[in-house]
């Protein structure tokens, strides 16, 4: 058996390699969360405390994934997403910090309209849509995927939190031969592939080697393919006024408003997340 003050040494220690050693606090914090429930105050106040070698066992197998690259939210199969929880696996991307901002501006734009009618497409983990579905009182909403494996995910989720979503199994890029009756939304989002494959070279291996390259890239040469397809969805599909919110490679802000021009969306904002990015737009049609 080993105290926590004792694990908290080896995780600095095998670690301080790998990692800054403000990701490995992180760690530590979600490890010890997870199997002991151990807020970070119990993490200084309860050093002493032993563990039970099946614990041990347990923090130690996520010590050595760690090393490995592995993200810690495959591990432990789970991460937090604007205040749910929310299971996660090699099939979905890990919910990040911009997709919050962007789930929050649209709670903050949307909060007057009844019973809205949404659309998520390209819906992953289930993220921004279970998220909606928590904030946006009596929504209803479309969740899409290519990928059956994270339709399942995505609906787990959603009865995880107690909320309701519909999953529907579509590819975006072809949604003229879907079977499926969409309606007139409201709102559609998406965060789409659109990391281009020469943009493979800056990004770290726990994202290389663990999560699906399906939802991440897209060929250089045809980089805005998805938002193409989908504002041609919207075309069709969003209502008078309706709103199209967008999460966007930095690099392609001017390109996605000139974009949204093209398909004659009005009221285009584009916008920074917290590090100062162009990481979202939004436009409506009129």
């Amino acid at each position: 058996m080993f105290t926590i003050d004792k694990i908290i040494k080896i995780f600095k220690q095998e670690l301080k390699d790998l990692y800054p050693i403000s990701e490995i606090n992180s760690f530590i914090e979600i490890t010890l969360n997870f199997y002991l429930n151990f807020s970070k105050t119990d993490i200084f106040t309860k050093s002493d405390f032993l563990t039970q070698i099946a614990d041990y066992k347990l923090i130690n197998n996520v010590i050595e994934r760690l090393k490995n690259n592995e993200p810690i939210q495959y591990i432990l199969g789970q991460t937090e997403f604007y205040g749910l929880k929310f299971k996660v696996n090699k099939n979905v991307l890990i919910p990040r910090q911009e997709t919050e901002e962007l789930v929050d501006w649209i709670i903050k734009d949307n909060s007057e309209i009844l019973n809205p009618q949404i659309l998520d497409i390209g819906t992953g983990s289930g993220c921004i849509a279970v998220s909606l579905s928590k904030h946006l009182n009596n929504s209803n909403i479309d969740a899409i995927d290519i990928s059956e494996e994270a339709l399942n995910q995505a609906f787990e989720n959603s009865k995880i939190n107690n909320l309701k979503i519909n999953p529907v199994k579509q590819d975006i890029l072809n949604f003229e031969k879907s079977n499926y009756k969409f309606p007139k939304y409201d709102i559609i989002v998406s965060n789409p592939p659109y990391v281009r494959i020469s943009e493979k070279k800056l990004m770290h291996k726990n994202v290389l080697n663990f999560e699906p390259n399906l939802a991440l890239f897209v060929d250089d040469n045809n980089a805005l393919i998805f938002y193409e397809k989908i504002l041609e969805f919207a075309e069709k599909h969003l209502k008078l006024n309706g709103k199209l919110y967008f999460e966007i490679n930095e690099h392609y802000g001017n390109e996605a408003v000139t974009l949204l021009e093209k398909f004659n969306f009005i009221n285009i904002i584009l916008r920074k997340d917290i590090n100062g990015r162009n990481r979202m737009i939004c436009g409506q049609i009129g």
